[in-house]
Formats: structure tokens, C-alpha cells, sequence
């Protein structure tokens, strides 16, 4: 990252789901709370579903910085909630952003 680029780093997850949705919203919900609760780089967690499609799943993050978003990655709860999920998504799609302040 250049050095005038901000600090903090927004992750979105576009998912499609291909399996029990209300079971996967349960797990998500606990994922993005813990997140929240547990990870102090972890400053937002958003899980929106789609209007016209409630197997389409936008999840919004917000983490200080690749050193958080790595910290997440490696935490045990989402460990635990990639491996009871792994069955249910059909899609995934990952990007990331610098956030920009103003």
C-alpha cells in the first residue's frame, strides 16, 4: 500500500447460497458478532441479503488494516464458520478496498 493511501481496508463477499439459508443466516450473524466483539480490528461487519434474491448474501467489513483482516482469517471462529459453511455456499466472491476518508 503507498504510503498516502488510508489505513483502514473494507472487504465485501458477494455469496451465493446453495443449501440451508436460514442455518447459514444463523452462522453468519455469529460470525459477524464475534467479529465485532472479539477482534478490536474489526470495526464493522455488515451481512445485507438480496431484495429480489434471498440466496444472494453482500457481507460489508471494515478492518483496520491487512494486519486485522489477516488476524480474522486466522481466529477460530471463522475457522469454525468456514468449515460448517463450506457446504452451503455455491458462489463466492471476495474483493477488497482502501477505505477513503472525506
Amino acid at each position: 500500500m503507498p504510503e498516502s493511501q488510508p489505513t483502514r481496508l473494507v472487504v465485501t463477499v458477494e455469496l451465493l447460497l446453495d443449501g440451508d439459508r436460514e442455518d447459514f443466516m444463523r452462522l453468519v450473524a455469529e460470525n459477524a458478532a464475534t467479529s465485532l466483539h472479539d477482534e478490536p480490528g474489526c470495526h464493522q461487519f455488515d451481512v445485507s441479503i438480496d431484495c429480489a434474491d434471498d440466496r444472494k448474501v453482500f457481507l460489508y467489513e471494515v478492518y483496520e488494516g491487512d494486519a486485522a483482516f489477516s488476524a480474522h482469517l486466522a481466529s477460530p471462529h471463522y475457522a469454525t464458520f468456514a468449515a460448517r459453511t463450506t457446504g452451503m455456499i455455491a458462489r463466492k466472491h471476495v474483493r477488497r478496498f482502501w477505505l477513503k476518508a472525506g
